[in-house]
């Protein structure tokens, strides 16, 4: 996987938009980041995950995931190693995390 593929799956989510944060690209929904390219550097994503959901990934995939440094990982917040993601995995992970912060009208169907 490599950045522009995890770009095009981030994109392919309903109601996402690509963003500038912090002098990399990030994805939203509902105007909260789910994910991101390029942190720490381009050969890495960093998605929001429950840590609960994150402890599992690392543990069943420690080649792809690790948690990201300090209160943030604490949190959730994982990095996705690229060049070791398989597409199948990153497009799950993305929807993991785009189901984690979209809002709930959003996630029934209903519109507002």
């Amino acid at each position: 996987m490599g950045p522009e593929g995890f770009r095009k799956l981030a994109r392919s989510l309903p109601e996402v938009e690509e963003r500038g944060h912090m002098d990399h690209p990030d994805f939203r929904v509902g105007g909260k980041i789910f994910a991101t390219l390029g942190y720490p550097d381009g050969h890495w994503a960093m998605v929001k995950l429950k840590p609960q959901q994150q402890k599992a990934l690392t543990a069943a995939h420690p080649e792809v995931f690790i948690p990201v440094k300090g209160a943030w990982g604490r949190q959730g917040c994982t990095n996705v190693r690229l060049r070791a993601a398989t597409k199948p995995l990153a497009d799950s992970v993305l929807r993991l995390a785009w189901q984690n912060i979209a809002p709930k009208n959003l996630l029934s169907g209903r519109k507002t």
